[in-house]
């Protein structure tokens, strides 16, 4: 005797609705973020000025001597009279030199420099 097969197979709508909730949890939670770390990070680059006290990513503490927009490097002074050319994305993290009004305020004020770190 043949039985006849029975409509054993359900609905796919909720494993299409699963995966439509994983991909978008993962865009959210992992994909966004990164992209709007990155884009702080560049912008944070690109805002690089001649004076500003920068860490590389490696921990390399230096003053920005020159700015190479065609190769996109910058000139950091190590030490005085101590130059070497690094790529804009080496910078890790800006720490603003004071302006004139500022400096006039710190005098009274704690001797602390401002921070810019790019998004974490």
């Amino acid at each position: 005797m043949f039985y006849a097969a029975g409509n054993s197979g359900g609905s796919a709508l909720p494993t299409l609705l699963f995966f439509g909730l994983m991909a978008a949890l993962m865009y959210f939670m992992i994909i966004r973020p990164q992209s709007k770390r990155r884009k702080e990070a560049m912008e944070l680059q690109r805002n690089v000025a001649v004076g500003d006290e920068v860490v590389t990513v490696v921990g390399l503490h230096a003053t920005v001597a020159g700015i190479d927009d065609e190769n996109n490097t910058v000139l950091l002074e190590i030490a005085p009279g101590v130059n070497a050319t690094y790529e804009r994305a080496a910078i890790g993290r800006v720490i603003k030199a004071p302006t004139a009004e500022e400096t006039t305020e710190s005098e009274t004020a704690d001797e602390t420099p401002q921070v810019i770190e790019q998004g974490r």
